[in-house]
């Protein structure tokens, strides 16, 4: 008799929040698939769970799913864990489920805590649609390439981005989607728990001391068809782009078209800039 996969969702961040049928199912099974053993050890000693561990994560799953597989047909229950939230979702877990599938293995989901759904759902942005694209891709060209793609996407936007990288993605993020309001959220759930909102350029120029720390969503508001952008943004990028060395009839086609603005008066725009500077 085939035993059971248990997708167990657990905390993003404060231990309690946990749910009662998560811990039951993580002292019952046999053993828990995790992503980091340290991390979810840490966990378990704190609800004085002592069921064994075993290591799952990215660089191992393609050759663990098959073993793990392997002790589900011979009857064993295996609680499937992530570092934080929901496994599976951006996370180590796919192809556990998808061989778990295919075996004919039940697969059991035992929902919880999900930073998706968490920031959504305090971001004060359109929350009946959403898309969430995880993380964008780490080389630049590629991911103004994924943003261009979601350009007219009218859905409120979630991505997952590293602190690291942060800037350079609002760069790309103001650039192809424009001065849209966003909430960046940071730490949820922890001590250091903080949702940043405005617009991308405000959000942008609010790093200029330093990229913060921590694990960062961004809620991004989807296409509405008024792409229409405030002067003082466009000021911003018309100095952005000068800085780069584009010429001032090439900004105004770029920001003309990107925000159904009149091309004429970003051109008198940057003229004007240039006058202030001169002056």
């Amino acid at each position: 008799m085939a035993g059971i996969l248990y997708v167990v969702a657990t905390p993003i961040g404060n231990l309690e929040d946990i749910t009662l049928r998560a811990l039951r199912v993580l002292k019952e099974v046999d053993v828990i698939a995790a992503e980091d053993t340290r991390h979810t050890r840490h966990l378990l000693d704190h609800y004085s769970i002592t069921t064994p561990l075993t290591s799952y994560h990215e660089h191992n799953e393609r050759a663990k799913a098959q073993t793990l597989v392997d002790r589900l047909g011979r009857g064993e229950r295996i609680a499937l864990v992530s570092d934080a939230g929901t496994p599976a979702i951006s996370d180590p877990g796919y192809r556990l489920v998808l061989a778990a599938v295919a075996a004919g293995i039940p697969v059991t989901p035992i929902p919880g805590p999900s930073t998706v759904a968490a920031v959504v759902s305090a971001s004060g942005l359109p929350s009946d649609r959403f898309v969430f694209e995880g993380f964008l891709p780490s080389a630049k060209q590629e991911r103004r390439n994924r943003l261009a793609s979601l350009r007219e996407e009218p859905r409120t936007l979630v991505f997952y981005e590293a602190p690291h990288r942060l800037k350079e993605c609002l760069r790309d993020i103001l650039d192809i989607l424009g001065a849209r309001e966003m909430v960046l959220a940071r730490e949820v759930t922890k001590l250091h728990e903080e949702f940043c909102r405005g617009s991308v350029d405000e959000l942008l120029a609010g790093l200029e001391a330093g990229a913060p720390r921590g694990e960062i969503a961004l809620v991004v508001r989807g296409f509405s068809g008024d792409a229409m952008v405030s002067e003082r943004a466009l000021k911003e990028q018309i100095r952005r782009l000068k800085s780069e060395g584009m010429h001032v009839k090439t900004i105004a086609e770029v920001l003309g078209e990107r925000y159904g603005y009149p091309k004429k008066a970003i051109y008198r725009l940057t003229l004007d800039l240039d006058e202030d500077a001169s002056s």
